[in-house]
């Protein structure tokens, strides 16, 4: 759909990247690394983009966005497709990028910077990576002499803010998975990114779900964009088989000990926050599984190795919050479980996106305790579909010894735990309720009194008022700063 409502003519799907106007060098380099055929997204994304056009592509996790970006900006920048009039190329030794891709977390864009050293290699376009967790000082003199920067927008932001980064230059924006970026803050740091590119300029913007705010910043920030929807806006992975579970809360656990006897899958688990991510992780370990676990509190550089490992079969279970919702690219997930149903419904979608990955094929367990099942009717409603009921095995041998365990745990906490429900605001709530029963007749304080006289340590003798203190009929003695001075 064109930005007059037109609609915009869009090529019929090819079956060869040959068909895609696509140099040699690209197609060498796409048959080197394995691409056979272009994906719906590639094959209607790429055309209009390699004619200079703005393009809104919407598609599902997993179906291969990131080439449909990248593979134009190698062809214009590597010399292999003309600046479109309309949008000249900057002027050579123009210092700066021509380049910008942004991506809302660490992972994505670790992952879009590796497809993009792989494809631009040979073409000599330089990518440099511009995230958080890391020093900045190699990232400056990246920003000043690298063609392509892939960032994070807070990153950016500090680099813009002192002064070591220039986008004046820049010719193609790229704005991946949008909709998260938004979702989680980033517009004022984007309104900061877009007041310094030129107005002139090509854009991009993908996402695999395209809600109300998306649509607005698009109008805002492209001009005449071509719309490419391969799938619907909540589309799921075709090949991801979907169950739902409905234990109570405390058989979370259990049920996911379970669920992991059954195969021996690589299974990603997705928490809702990051201690529950970390109490998760360290009960897996105590059954013997081999676990990492990946959330924002995790330096990069174990976030990295936590990644790593998981690709490499290191870790069977890798246990995360909505940061690895975007970026995972791991071939083989074969198990993807939602501990927890995400607030966000297109968080389900992206989720479910790690598994059945290119035509892939993967399972998708969630656990939708009872307060949780108004998360579960949003998704259906985003997803137009219900998701199939699974029943929960309580006779499972593994579900009842961890659910034992769970419940002795509990019932024993050991020497020093607190025992359930008296922390310091409960125990204050109750002594205020004791000084209140105080004034409601006898009973109520003597009630109070004789807690009060618990509460005293054994040895110490109750104190007296000062009046009684001091006999009837005396004045009270004066203490403190506020009595008269005596003159020297």
């Amino acid at each position: 759909m064109r930005g007059d409502g037109r609609k915009a003519m869009v090529p019929r799907l090819s079956p060869t990247f040959a068909d895609l106007n696509l140099s040699e060098k690209t197609l060498q380099a796409l048959e080197r690394a394995g691409f056979e055929h272009p994906t719906p997204i590639q094959a209607q994304a790429i055309p209009p983009a390699l004619g200079g056009r703005d393009v809104i592509g919407a598609a599902a996790t997993g179906t291969g966005k990131t080439a449909a970006f990248l593979l134009p900006i190698i062809e214009r920048l590597g010399g292999g497709a003309p600046a479109p009039k309309d949008r000249p190329a900057a002027a050579h030794g123009k210092p700066g990028p021509r380049a910008l891709v942004l991506a809302p977390t660490r992972e994505l864009a670790v992952q879009i910077a590796g497809e993009l050293d792989r494809f631009g290699r040979g073409r000599h376009v330089r990518g440099a990576l511009v995230i958080g967790g890391v020093g900045m000082g190699a990232q400056s003199a990246a920003l000043r002499d690298h063609e392509v920067i892939v960032a994070t927008p807070g990153r950016l932001v500090d680099h813009l803010q002192q002064g070591t980064a220039r986008l004046d230059g820049l010719e193609v924006l790229v704005l991946d998975e949008a909709d998260r970026m938004l979702d989680m803050g980033f517009a004022p740091q984007l309104k900061r990114i877009l007041a310094r590119v030129p107005k002139v300029r090509q854009t991009l913007l993908f996402s695999a779900t395209m809600a109300g705010e998306v649509a607005e910043f698009a109008r805002a920030h492209l001009r005449d964009p071509v719309r490419v929807e391969v799938a619907r806006s909540g589309t799921l992975a075709e090949r991801a088989e979907q169950r739902v579970f409905l234990p109570e809360q405390r058989e979370k656990l259990p049920l996911l000990m379970a669920l992991l006897e059954e195969d021996d899958l690589s299974t990603l688990v997705f928490t809702r926050t990051k201690r529950r991510a970390d109490k998760v992780a360290k009960a897996l370990q105590r059954a013997g599984h081999k676990v990492a676990r990946i959330h924002a509190d995790r330096s990069q550089a174990q976030r990295r190795m936590a990644l790593e490992g998981f690709r490499d079969g290191q870790y069977r279970v890798l246990v995360a919050t909505d940061i690895a919702a975007r970026g995972i690219d791991v071939a083989e997930i074969g198990h993807v479980v939602n501990f927890d149903l995400p607030h966000v419904p297109e968080d389900y979608v992206h989720r479910v996106g790690r598994t059945a990955r290119m035509a892939a094929s993967g399972r998708a367990s969630a656990f939708a305790s009872p307060e949780e099942l108004d998360l579960l009717r949003d998704i259906e409603r985003l997803t137009r579909a219900p998701i199939p009921r699974a029943e929960v095995p309580r006779e499972h041998a593994t579900f009842q010894a961890e659910l034992q365990r769970a419940d002795a745990a509990q019932a024993n906490p050991g020497p020093g735990a607190r025992p359930a429900g008296m922390n310091r605001n409960r125990r204050r709530a109750a002594a205020h309720r004791d000084r209140l029963a105080g004034g409601k007749g006898a009973e109520g304080a003597a009630t109070a009194g004789e807690r009060a006289t618990r509460a005293q340590p054994a040895a110490s003798a109750p104190r007296r008022s000062a009046p009684a203190a001091a006999g009837a009929g005396s004045k009270p003695r004066r203490v403190g700063s506020w009595g008269p001075k005596k003159r020297r």
